[in-house]
């Protein structure tokens, strides 16, 4: 009797995993969206600026001024392949120098801009954000690399990114917590975090000359559905007066 059973159990168990496999439905819809490529600075509804800390080396002559920074002319061999070979656009990168008068506490910070006023322009990343992820180019100096973001509530948070201790292009893949605050239940709370830019810190220690640091293609995944509901349209409708 006991053999009869377990033959008839390992029947069961064989058929059961022969049986198809179908896909089960799913409340998420995971996309990586690009932030920025800095390839067409009118696609875009921000540029980039850069603001650094008080030892700042400003000099009497225009070009010795600091920071300096701007878009050139570049991109990382790993993304070369997924440039359409029809294209002939140059591809741009945004890069920064900073000289500092002497060693400390220095930090800059890479941030979007409004085209207008220059004032920090904040990013909004839709969904329900997991990670961020972008290339710098470092220059092998002991320079701590940061994100900075916003959540729903308005609170800023800083994740860190890298030491910069490397020479040449190095893909960031920065995973943002679940406990960061990215919806709320009140209608007049925004439902979006915000990527407010980058921040770099110096070790007191480590050379304050001549630093330069480049970015490209900056993206975010994110879960799109997790924020979609029957009805969701109707989240930020405003009556004109009363009656309407």
């Amino acid at each position: 009797m006991k053999q009869s059973g377990w033959v008839c159990l390992c029947l069961i168990l064989a058929l059961c995993f022969s049986l198809p496999v179908f896909a089960q439905p799913s409340d998420k819809s995971v996309e990586t969206i690009l932030i920025d490529d800095f390839d067409d600075q009118d696609a875009v509804d921000w540029t980039w600026s850069v603001q650094a800390s008080k030892y700042v080396h400003v000099g009497d002559d225009e070009n010795d001024q600091y920071p300096k920074f701007g878009y050139v002319e570049g991109i990382p061999n790993s993304l070369r392949a997924y440039r359409d070979a029809d294209d002939e656009s140059t591809p741009l990168v945004f890069g920064s120098q900073v000289w500092y008068d002497r060693k400390g506490d220095n930090w800059m910070e890479i941030y979007p801009a409004n085209k207008d006023t220059g004032e920090l322009y904040e990013i909004p990343l839709s969904g329900n954000v997991t990670q961020i992820d972008f290339w710098v180019w470092g220059a092998n100096y002991k320079y701590s690399l940061e994100i900075v973001t916003r959540d729903c509530n308005g609170s800023v948070h800083v994740f860190p990114a890298t030491v910069l201790t490397f020479n040449g292009w190095k893909n960031i893949v920065v995973q943002i917590p679940t406990w960061l605050k990215q919806q709320s239940r009140l209608r007049s709370i925004e439902d979006n975090m915000k990527f407010l830019g980058f921040r770099i810190t110096a070790d007191p220690n480590e050379y304050a000359n001549d630093f330069a640091v480049y970015f490209d293609r900056i993206r975010y995944t994110t879960n799109t559905l997790n924020t979609i509901y029957d009805g969701y349209e109707l989240r930020n409708s405003q009556f004109d007066v009363q009656g309407r």
